[in-house]
């Protein structure tokens, strides 16, 4: 952690920059104060900076585009570093330039100065990039990786390929040929975690494997070892999910779990033969991530108002609609568990059970042993529920099965894969579900994406948008006011994100079903008619949540642009 004196308290309030209350708001949160007060937008980078650098007559630096010097680190050392929270750039002679945060720790000085020997020209850096910058330079992970890569080289490893032999197999794995396939894969997993990332991509190339993250939603390569390793490392995953090791020509799918910074995290194995070798990707299931109150999704309040409506109905369904990777899941996830009490019955088909629940019946879908959506359904609505969660309605069977239980006395929870609210309903009609029964059983439907919020950091204010154009992309007179700051992503980005974006939220498009749109569906009117009712009812198109969020400073408006469709 990086030092902060007091001195930057009294300037920082001088300047009108911040108050005591939200000084001593942010130390009581626990972390660095002026880290909080940066990452919780009260004071931007620029603005400390310009501050500290006036008051104290020093320069800052850019540390993005710094690689310090390996003799300026070695001067002070790895443990020095981190316990003064400062970072070595040069060293020129007995002239150490060390970034700082705090320009006024006169004792920082004097203790730099002690343990190296040399006179200490401090620069300015904000302190989340500070802290940052010394993780980063310090974080053996790279070394691991490239001296791993070099053992790779030497051709040690080796895959057995007797298939009567898989429990030698396994303890292969931990002799010395299988080390470097062993601590790569280890490797591969935690940078995952650290990066926040939904999943993993280990592809083979011409000459290397490619190893990429999904991070917020966009893929993003961070190594590329020599092909040589894949075999070992497959095989090394495959053994981590109870795979067989030695079928290379058919697709597999299996799961492991570990334990991170004290919490299992789930990993979903599917491994797919492709021209060069086999594809391996892996889903993150990290129930630490998961968001489970309602409350907290970002929602706006009308839309949050209409779920929360229907799910504290006695019966009815309620549809969540969006492509693969959508946040539908941890949407209805967080539903479940806002109803779920001692004095309700809730029970979950899915496919697969992405994140376990106490307290909640769930039952895993298995096609091969017979155990199909509609089937699982038919037997759960057996076992007395109150609160039925369906993974998914992907045939007849399992939409007519789900609209019939919310029709007697069961409020059903369930996905749908289509564009909007509106062509939801189109959809069950044309699964073959009978209009009445249609508009008698939904409740609510619910349009989402994901979209990626701008980092607080580094993101860039936009200068004058043409409001013609802002007009024409969705936003209405009454947002453009003289007050609206508009913001951009900084690419490629900040030591704090990816690419200028740092994290994802919902957009959510609500449509309850009112009396008028009950009418309209039994009489048989298009997902356009019904669109325009509700427009005119009050819904929030996913654009416009968007653009809502966008006015806010949560994400750009190129973002938005990005995840919904203009009508």
């Amino acid at each position: 952690m990086v030092r902060v004196s007091r001195q930057i308290k009294r300037l920082l309030t001088e300047e009108g920059l911040i108050s005591d209350e939200q000084w001593e708001e942010a130390r009581k949160a626990g972390h660095d104060v002026v880290e909080t007060l940066i990452a919780n937008g009260i004071v931007e980078e620029s603005s400390l900076l310009e501050v500290l650098g006036r008051s104290s007559g020093i320069a800052p630096v850019e540390l993005s585009e710094v690689s310090p010097d390996p003799p300026a680190v070695a001067a002070l050392g790895e443990a020095a570093c981190k316990e003064k929270g400062v970072l070595p750039i040069s060293k020129n002679g007995d002239v150490l330039t060390v970034a700082v945060s705090d320009p006024f720790d006169v004792i920082l000085f004097d203790d730099l100065k002690r343990l190296t020997g040399c006179h200490i020209r401090p620069v300015l850096a904000p302190g989340p990039v500070l802290t940052s910058a010394i993780e980063a330079q310090f974080d053996n992970g790279a070394k691991q990786v490239a001296d791993m890569m070099d053992e790779v080289r030497t051709d040690e490893v080796h895959i057995q390929e007797d298939s009567d032999k898989i429990d030698d197999v396994e303890k292969s794995v931990g002799d010395d040929d299988e080390a470097p396939a062993v601590k790569l894969a280890n490797l591969v997993l935690l940078r995952a975690l650290k990066e926040k990332a939904s999943d993993i991509h280990i592809e083979p190339g011409e000459k290397h494997v490619v190893v990429r993250l999904r991070i917020d939603g966009r893929m993003r390569e961070i190594m590329s070892p020599p092909k040589s390793i894949l075999p070992a490392l497959t095989s090394r995953l495959k053994i981590l999910s109870k795979l067989d090791i030695s079928e290379r020509n058919v697709p597999q799918d299996g799961k492991f779990q570990i334990r991170f910074e004290g919490r299992t995290i789930d990993f979903r194995l599917s491994v797919l033969p492709v021209v060069g070798g086999e594809k391996s990707v892996i889903r993150i299931l990290d129930t630490g991530s998961l968001a489970l109150k309602l409350e907290t999704m970002g929602y706006e309040e009308k839309s949050l108002q209409d779920i929360t409506n229907a799910i504290e109905s006695p019966y009815g369904m309620l549809l969540v609609t969006g492509p693969t990777g959508s946040g539908k899941s941890t949407t209805l996830y967080s539903c479940v568990q806002a109803v779920a009490t001692p004095a309700v019955n809730v029970t979950t088909v899915e496919d697969p059970v992405e994140y376990r629940m106490d307290g909640i019946n769930q039952v895993p879908v298995n096609p091969k042993r017979g155990m199909t959506f509609a089937g699982a359904l038919r037997s759960i609505l057996r076992q007395d529920p109150d609160i039925v969660l369906v993974g998914e309605v992907r045939d007849k069977e399992t939409a007519d099965i789900a609209v019939k239980a919310a029709l007697t006395g069961h409020l059903v929870l369930t996905t749908l894969h289509t564009n909007d609210a509106a062509s939801t309903i189109t959809r069950l009609i044309d699964m073959g579900i009978d209009p009445f029964m249609v508009s008698s059983s939904v409740l609510c439907i619910c349009a989402q994406r994901l979209a990626r919020r701008l980092c607080k950091v580094c993101r860039v204010p936009v200068e004058n948008p043409p409001h013609d154009h802002l007009i024409e992309l969705g936003f209405i007179e009454s947002d453009l006011t003289d007050e609206l700051q508009l913001y951009t992503a900084n690419q490629p980005g900040c030591r704090q994100c990816s690419g200028g974006y740092r994290g994802r939220f919902a957009l959510l498009e609500t449509m309850p079903m009112s009396q008028r749109l009950r009418r309209m569906v039994v009489e048989g009117r298009s997902s356009d008619d019904l669109k325009e009712q509700s427009l005119a009812e009050g819904m929030l198109t996913l654009r416009r949540v968007g653009i809502l969020n966008a006015i806010k400073g949560v994400t750009s408006v190129e973002e938005v642009l990005r995840v919904t469709l203009s009508h």
